[in-house]
C-alpha cells in the first residue's frame, strides 16, 4: 500500500474518536475451531474478477479488507481441480502445490493486519466451462452441461467420487500449508458439487450417494470429515451452506430438507456460514431485496447448532448487526458487498465514526466485472479493484501540489466525488449547482421504483462535504460561462452531466428516428423530472440495462397500460451481470406489462408508432400511444462550448487549467461517473502515485 500520502481529513482524525459502547459486543473475539477472529466482522467469500488471472490485484484487494479492521478475511471459490475451471471468470485455484506461494502471500498479506485468513474451497460440478482445461464436466448423474454450450457433464461413478475427495483433501492440505486459518466445504448455490449430489433433481443416483437424504448427504459429510482430518487441529472448517433456493417447493426450503441436513451435520464443521441460492437471490438488487431479508430464512441455523453461525444481508448500520448478535441469529457479521462498499467499515464503527461509513447501495455494479471477467468494481468505491494496479486507497490520498483554490461547477456524481477528493488532498473547494439539492442524476433515480437506496451515493458525499471547512457550497447556482469566467478562480472543473436522448438513438438506430420530434414522444429525463402521462404507453429499451423497466414499471404503477418494446431478444439484458434480470420479468410479469422483443421502431406518426419486427420486417401499427425513448444520453455541452469559445483569454484573466469531467465527457453508469471524478480529482495538479502497474506474464506475485 502507498505510504507516503496524506490522510483524509476524517481519517486523520479518527484516533482522536471513541467506539459507542453499544458496539462493544461487535468487537468481542470468538473462537472458531481451533483458532480465534479478534472480532465479530466476517468478510464472507465472494468473487473478485482477479483469482489466480490477476494474483497481485487479489493480494492487495485482501489486504486492504484486513487493514480495514475485518476480523476474517476470506476468499473467493478456490477451485481445487482443472475439472473445475471456471475461465474466463477467473477464481483462485489450488490445482497443484505451484499455486501455494500466490496463496500463502496473500495470507501474510491478511496476517499482517491480524485477521484471519479463508480459503472457499469448491468445485463446480456441472457449473464448471472448463474452457482452459478442456476436461469433461462433472455431476451426479447424466445431466446436460448447465452453462451454455452443446456439452453434457459425466454422471460420477464411484472412483470419481474417490478421486473428488483426493483432489480436495489435496487442496486442503495447500491451503493449511499455505497459512490459511479457515478451509471451507462449499455447498451453496446449485453451482457447487457438494449441492448438487443434495439435490434431487440432479442426482438421480440407486446407490448409496443417491436416493434417500442420508445417502445424498454422505458426499458433504465425507468432504467434512476429509477436511478436519487435513486441518488437523491448525485450522478451522467451515460449511457454507445455502439453506433456501427461494423456488418454493420446486427447490431446497428452509422449513424442509434444509434443516434436516444442517441437524445432521449439527457440530460437524467449525463454523456454519449459512446463505440463499442463487446468486441473484444471495446477492439481491436493494431494488428488490431489502437490508436482511435473509434473516427469515438463515436464522433457525443458530438453534440447531453449537457451533458459531456467520450470515449475510447486505448490513451496514452497527444497531442491525449487534441485534443479530444479541437475538441469537449469528455470532459473526457476514458482509460482501458492504465490505466493498467500504472496506474500513469496522474501523469506523471502532473508531466512533459511523457517520463517515460509505455504505453499499446494492446496485451490484459489483458483480459486472466479475461476470465479465475483470477486477472488480463499485459505485461507491472508486478505489476497490485498483488498490495494487494504481496503489489506490480508499482512505488516503495524496497531498495537494499548489494552494490554489479549485472551482467544480455540477454537484452530481463526479462533481460530488471530484469536490471530496480535492478536499481531502488539502484544496479549498468551491462546489456550485444548479439544482437546490445536490446529488444530480443520482436523486432524480432515486426517485424511481426500489432505487432509494441509491441516493446513499449522494448522502455520504454531501454529509463529507459538510463537515470540512474547506469547501464552500453553494447550491440552487447557475452559473454561465461569462460568470465563470469573472470569478478569478484559477482551477476550473466542469461535470454538468449528460441528458437522455429524445430522437431514439441508441444500440440500434444510429441516426434519429423518423418522427421522433412528435409532442406524444418523451425522453427518459422528463419522467424523471416528474413527467405524468395515462393511458396506453410505450417503452422503447435500445439501452438494455435498468432504466427501461424501471421507468416502465413506474408508468405501470401510476396507471398506465405499458408495452416495453426493444430490439433485443429480451428486455434489460446487461442486466443479467448485475444479477437483477430474473427478478426483472418477473416484477415486469406482476405488473402486467407487456414484452415485445426484436422490435425496433420504424416511424412515430401523431399519436402512434410502427414497430418493425427484426428478421422478417413485418410492421405493426400501435395507436392512441405515448412514447418513451430509454436509448442513449448525450453529454451537456453548454458551459463546455461558452468556455472554450473564450480560451483565448484564460492567461489573461487568470485560468491555469478547466477540465471536464463525468456525464458531459462520455455518459455512463453512475460508477463510472464517480470513478472519473475521483481519477481527476487524484491526478490533479501532478500526485504521488505511482504510474498505472499491470500484472506480470505469468502471474509473478511481486
Amino acid at each position: 500500500m502507498a505510504k507516503a500520502l496524506l490522510l483524509s481529513s476524517n481519517y486523520a482524525e479518527s484516533d482522536q474518536m471513541t467506539r459507542d459502547p453499544r458496539y462493544d459486543i461487535l468487537f468481542e473475539p470468538i473462537k472458531i475451531g481451533p483458532v480465534t477472529a479478534k472480532n465479530r466482522f466476517y468478510q464472507a467469500p465472494h468473487a473478485t474478477g482477479m483469482g489466480y488471472t490477476w494474483p497481485n490485484h487479489a493480494r492487495a484487494y485482501r489486504e486492504m479488507k484486513a487493514e480495514g479492521g475485518w476480523g476474517v478475511v476470506n476468499t473467493e471459490e478456490c477451485m481445487i481441480h482443472p475439472s473445475s475451471d471456471h475461465m474466463s471468470s477467473p477464481h483462485m485455484r489450488l490445482w497443484t502445490d505451484d499455486d501455494i506461494p500466490a496463496m500463502a502471500a496473500m495470507a501474510d498479506a491478511v496476517h499482517a493486519h491480524e485477521a484471519l485468513f479463508g480459503v472457499e474451497l469448491a468445485h463446480a460440478g456441472r457449473m464448471a466451462a472448463n474452457r482452459l482445461t478442456r476436461e469433461t464436466p462433472l455431476a451426479p448423474s447424466l445431466l446436460p452441461y448447465a452453462g451454455y454450450g452443446p456439452y453434457v457433464a459425466k454422471p460420477m461413478d464411484l472412483s470419481d467420487i474417490r478421486a473428488f475427495r483426493g483432489w480436495h483433501k489435496a487442496a486442503a492440505r495447500r491451503a493449511v500449508e499455505a497459512g490459511a486459518d479457515i478451509v471451507y466445504v462449499y455447498a451453496a448455490h446449485d453451482l457447487s458439487l457438494p449441492m448438487q449430489f443434495l439435490l434431487p433433481r440432479y442426482n438421480q443416483r440407486s446407490d448409496e450417494y443417491g436416493g434417500s437424504l442420508q445417502n445424498r448427504i454422505r458426499l458433504l459429510r465425507e468432504l467434512l470429515e476429509d477436511t478436519l482430518d487435513m486441518a488437523a487441529g491448525k485450522a478451522a472448517v467451515a460449511i457454507r451452506f445455502a439453506v433456501d433456493e427461494m423456488a418454493g417447493d420446486d427447490g431446497l426450503r428452509h422449513d424442509g430438507e434444509a434443516r434436516e441436513i444442517v441437524a445432521l451435520l449439527a457440530d460437524l464443521p467449525d463454523l456454519w456460514d449459512v446463505n440463499l441460492s442463487d446468486w441473484s437471490n444471495d446477492s439481491g438488487m436493494s431494488r428488490f431485496f431489502d437490508e436482511g431479508y435473509q434473516e427469515p430464512f438463515t436464522k433457525f441455523v443458530k438453534e440447531i447448532t453449537n457451533k458459531p453461525v456467520v450470515g449475510v444481508g447486505r448490513y451496514t448500520t452497527p444497531d442491525r448487526m449487534v441485534s443479530l448478535i444479541r437475538k441469537g441469529h449469528l455470532d459473526l457479521i457476514g458482509t460482501a458487498r458492504p465490505s466493498i462498499a467500504d472496506p474500513f467499515l469496522p474501523k469506523k464503527i471502532e473508531e466512533g465514526r459511523i457517520e463517515d461509513i460509505r455504505e453499499c447501495i446494492g446496485c451490484n455494479m459489483c458483480t459486472t466485472n466479475v461476470l465479465l471477467g475483470a477486477p472488480i468494481r463499485c459505485t461507491q468505491n472508486p478505489t476497490i479493484g485498483a488498490e495494487w494496479s494504481r496503489r489506490w486507497h480508499p482512505e488516503i490520498v495524496p497531498p495537494r501540489k499548489s494552494d490554489r483554490p479549485v472551482l467544480v461547477v455540477g454537484g452530481g456524481p463526479a462533481g460530488l466525488e471530484a469536490a471530496l477528493t480535492l478536499a481531502r488532498r488539502g484544496h479549498d473547494v468551491m462546489l456550485s449547482d444548479a439544482e437546490p439539492e445536490l446529488g444530480g442524476r443520482v436523486l432524480r433515480e432515486a426517485r424511481l421504483p426500489g432505487l432509494s437506496a441509491w441516493k446513499r451515493v449522494a448522502d455520504y458525499r454531501t454529509y463529507q462535504l459538510s463537515q470540512m471547512s474547506n469547501v464552500q457550497v453553494f447550491p440552487g447556482q447557475r452559473l454561465t460561462a461569462d460568470e465563470i469566467l469573472g470569478l478569478g478562480v484559477a482551477d476550473i472543473a466542469i461535470a454538468e452531466g449528460a441528458t437522455w436522448r429524445r430522437d431514439g438513438v441508441g444500440r440500434v438506430n444510429l441516426r434519429p428516428v423518423k418522427g421522433w420530434d412528435n409532442p406524444h414522444v418523451f425522453s427518459a429525463d422528463d419522467i424523471l423530472r416528474g413527467q405524468t402521462l395515462s393511458g396506453r404507453v410505450v417503452v422503447f429499451d435500445d439501452e438494455h440495462y435498468y432504466m427501461g423497466s424501471v421507468i416502465a414499471e413506474k408508468l405501470a404503477r401510476d396507471g398506465c397500460d405499458v408495452t416495453i418494446a426493444t430490439p433485443a431478444a429480451e428486455v434489460g439484458s446487461w442486466s443479467k451481470f448485475t444479477l437483477e434480470w430474473l427478478h426483472v420479468q418477473t416484477r415486469l410479469a406482476e405488473l402486467g406489462i407487456c414484452i415485445l422483443s426484436f422490435r425496433n421502431i420504424a416511424s412515430v406518426t401523431p399519436g402512434a408508432i410502427t414497430l418493425r419486427t427484426s428478421f422478417s420486417g413485418a410492421t405493426e401499427l400501435l395507436e392512441d400511444t405515448s412514447v418513451v425513448m430509454v436509448t442513449s444520453s448525450v453529454p451537456n455541452t453548454a458551459l463546455r462550448d461558452g468556455l472554450m469559445a473564450e480560451k483565448a483569454r484564460f492567461a489573461d484573466i487568470g485560468i491555469s487549467s478547466l477540465s471536464f469531467i463525468g456525464d458531459c465527457v462520455v455518459p455512463g453508469p453512475i460508477a463510472q461517473a464517480v470513478h472519473e471524478g475521483h481519477r481527476w480529482a487524484r491526478e490533479f495538479g501532478g500526485t504521488e502515485d505511482e504510474p498505472l502497474r499491470f500484472e506480470p506474464i505469468g502471474g509473478v506475485v511481486l
